[in-house]
Parts: C-alpha cells; structure tokens; sequence
C-alpha cells in the first residue's frame, strides 16, 4: 500500500487537513512525509509537552499517533470520504524527554468500511519508544 505516488489533488488535501487542525498546530505537530497508505508525523519535546517527571506525556504521543494513522488512511479516501477513530491501542516501551519524537504510520488493511493501521513511534536516537494498532471507522 506504500510508496505509490499521490496525485495533485491528494497533496492538497493532505496540506488543507494539515493547516485545519488546531488541536495539531498547539502540540506542534508536522507533517514530514507522506505517500499512499503512508505518513510520518513529528514535534520537538517541549516542557508543555511533558508530565512532572520531564517524560513526554503518553496523551501527547496518543495524539502524534492518531494524527498520523488517519494521514496514512486520507490518501486512501474518495474526496468526500471521512474517517474517525474507533479504537486505539498504544504500547509505551520507553520514555522520551528530549528531541523529536516521529511517528511512522502504514495502513495494515483497508476495508469498505473499516482500516487497520499499526504506527511506530521513535525518539531522536531511532530507537522504538512506543508501538501502537487503531482502526478507523467510514462516516
């Protein structure tokens, strides 16, 4: 499902879902790559991004990874098609306090109605700091 290439069309509608997000834009994150069944999203550790402990919070990386499994499935929707989270399941494997924490998400299985989609989540150094499975449900 990965590495085709995505149309005019699609590249605009990936900047038009990026630049409308409000909730994305206060925690920073960025749009690093993306290609057809695929995106890889990011933001810097900041210390409104951490818990007290000065570990990055687990709902910062929760969010990361939502905003990049549902850009990995837009590149896979008709114009008019929209998707939400039906369930998300996120295994923490080690903290991260510094740097940039990037999410890589591939869509496992695109159906009529609903999409898998497994993420991995890395610190600056690449080591996997945290794995996660969602599926998403057609509106």
């Amino acid at each position: 499902m990965s590495g085709t290439k995505l149309t005019a069309a699609q590249i605009r509608r990936f900047q038009e879902a990026v630049d409308s997000v409000p909730y994305a834009h206060l925690l920073g994150i960025e749009l690093d790559e993306v290609s057809k069944g695929t995106a890889t999203l990011g933001f810097e550790v900041r210390k409104e991004l951490t818990q007290n402990h000065g570990v990055v919070h687990g709902g910062a990386i929760a969010s990361l990874v939502d905003s990049a499994t549902a850009f990995a499935i837009i590149s896979l929707l008709a114009p008019r098609e929209k998707v939400t989270t039906a369930d998300l399941t996120i295994s923490y494997l080690r903290p991260l306090t510094e740097g940039r924490v990037t999410a890589v998400a591939k869509v496992v299985r695109a159906g009529r109605r609903l999409f898998v989609v497994s993420a991995d989540v890395t610190g600056s150094d690449g080591k996997l700091a945290a794995t996660a499975l969602s599926t998403y449900i057609k509106l």
